[in-house]
């Protein structure tokens, strides 16, 4: 059985939300957007393919970042409660508490911003797109397999790096893999890719190449080529490969910058990008890292984690 993938666009900021309805026996939706996009987006996007809101029964989460899971309790919620919320163990506390997207930022990026209104400023970005928080009807780890009615299948992988929950939901038999944020090429409108643990997201972009190996490929968001033209909301086997191998060679060449970075010493200057300011001199990176969810100081700061562990763990095997 052919199960066909209605994307469902949602506006946002300064890039659109991607979320997919699984036309299946038991309808899923895959990723929700912020709080207005079910009855904004999701319910006319449905009515005009003949489908009821109503009746989806899956609600299926790639990870926990606000513009996924925001619209998670409204949808719900319009699905008279009756649907399953599905999100990895990890990221589910961003599921169920706001205050956990704000600590999120206190303990990565909101490090480097230095804005003194940073914190107030994620307490009402929470409020106003988080739809309400809620606890999940299903934790997975990754290895799960999800009967959608009729014999249709969707199997969970674990394919953390952009957050440590993200996972790719895949439809078993079709290999129409939905990634979320796990596969972010050159980053979407802020250029630059954001991820919290550099070593899994480079394990888990090989896992996808190499053991997922779609034939279409499902994004978050309209993440960018090297020329800057953003990728669509269906890639293709072909641009699925394209777009995997861009995202690992972007990653080898942050990975030596900041390595380099902060093998040298972190120094604190004038500079926006400070104290990684080496690094966007490496990379040519001229963006705005100011800019919300600023993925440079993320994935800046999960190679400074990454590399004070390292050097911690040699520091103990040398004087053991």
């Amino acid at each position: 059985m052919t199960v066909a993938v209605h994307p469902l666009v949602s506006p946002w900021g300064r890039f659109g939300l991607y979320s997919f309805y699984i036309d299946a026996p038991e309808p899923a939706i895959v990723d929700t957007g912020i709080a207005s996009s079910p009855a904004e987006g999701m319910v006319p996007a449905l009515e005009a393919i003949g489908r009821r809101i109503e009746d989806v029964r899956w609600i299926l989460l790639t990870h926990g970042h606000i513009d996924h899971v925001g619209g998670a309790h409204a949808l719900w919620e319009l699905t008279g409660r009756r649907a399953r919320v599905v999100i990895h163990e990890a990221d589910a506390p961003l599921l169920r508490s706001r205050r956990a997207h704000v600590e999120e930022y206190l303990s990565g990026r909101g490090q480097y911003l230095h804005d003194s209104k940073g914190e107030e400023k994620q307490v009402a970005a929470a409020n106003a797109v988080i739809s309400g928080e809620m606890e999940p009807s299903l934790l997975v780890r990754g290895g799960e397999t999800l009967p959608l009615g009729g014999g249709v299948t969707v199997s969970v992988h674990s394919i953390p790096g952009h957050t440590p929950g993200s996972v790719a939901y895949v439809i078993d038999g079709q290999h129409d893999a939905f990634v979320g944020d796990a596969v972010q090429v050159h980053g979407a409108a802020n250029g630059f890719p954001g991820y919290v643990d550099p070593d899994g997201y480079r394990t888990s972009l090989e896992y996808v190449r190499d053991k997922v190996r779609p034939r279409r490929l499902y994004l978050g968001h309209p993440y960018r080529r090297a020329d800057g033209t953003p990728y669509g909301v269906e890639l293709d086997a072909t641009q699925a490969s394209e777009a995997l191998t861009e995202s690992l060679d972007l990653e080898s060449r942050v990975n030596c910058a900041a390595c380099g970075c902060l093998a040298a010493g972190l120094e604190h200057t004038d500079s926006v990008y400070s104290p990684f300011a080496p690094v966007a001199a490496d990379l040519n990176y001229d963006g705005d890292p100011s800019l919300e969810p600023s993925p440079f100081f993320t994935t800046m700061n999960g190679y400074r984690t990454q590399f004070t562990s390292t050097s911690s763990q040699r520091s103990v095997q040398n004087h053991a």
